[in-house]
């Protein structure tokens, strides 16, 4: 079984995400899975799209970018967590679906129509914020709930796809992200010991 950790925060071990991000990594070796780690800041990942590199065909693709794609192909349950910036992911974290979650392997256009080649794979997402969740739903309309669950993951064939957002961090108590870091933890616990996990 692999899992695969995608964290998208510039401040690393001083932000709530990677807190959200360490707890994942420990539920998840606990019950057993192999979890590739991926902080997108430490690594430096480069989240531009060329034009030279969109033009690759599939068997053409290679190197480290290969190596991206494979990771997400290999796993069978994707943990996404980042903050909300302006109703999106940071710039580098939309950079790494725009170059990974690429066409040819995670989906394809066909004349039948789209082939979702990620079917039976699960998602949990764990966003953050400081604008308040009354706001971020009945004012904005709650854009990363749309973008997570039927932009992205419906995409490539991830229906079953679970988003918690914690906000406002900037407010919180230590008690509240305790709090919040549990509730992140029971949900992740659901995904992880269920028996239909494609693996």
């Amino acid at each position: 079984m692999k899992a695969l950790i995608v964290l998208a925060h510039q401040k690393g071990e001083g932000s709530f995400c990677y807190a959200l991000a360490q707890m994942a990594r420990e539920t998840l070796l606990e019950q057993g899975w192999e979890v590739i780690w991926k902080d997108l800041y430490a690594e430096h990942f480069d989240p531009v799209l060329t034009e030279e590199e969109l033009s690759l065909p599939m068997e053409a693709v290679s190197g480290k970018l290969r190596e991206e794609i494979a990771e997400v192909m290999e796993a069978s349950l994707y943990v996404v967590i980042h903050p909300n910036w302006w109703g999106m992911p940071p710039a580098i974290l939309k950079g790494w679906i725009d170059r990974v979650i690429r066409q040819g392997f995670c989906y394809a256009f066909t004349e039948k129509g789209p082939v979702r080649k990620l079917e039976g794979h699960r998602a949990v997402v764990f966003t953050t914020g400081n604008t308040p969740p009354e706001i971020e739903t009945n004012v904005n309309g709650d854009p990363l709930e749309n973008l997570w669950k039927n932009i992205v993951f419906k995409t490539v064939g991830v229906d079953d796809c679970v988003r918690l957002n914690f906000a406002s961090v900037i407010l919180s108590s230590p008690t509240q992200r305790q709090e919040w870091l549990e509730e992140a933890r029971a949900v992740l616990l659901k995904k992880a010991v269920s028996s239909d996990v494609n693996v």
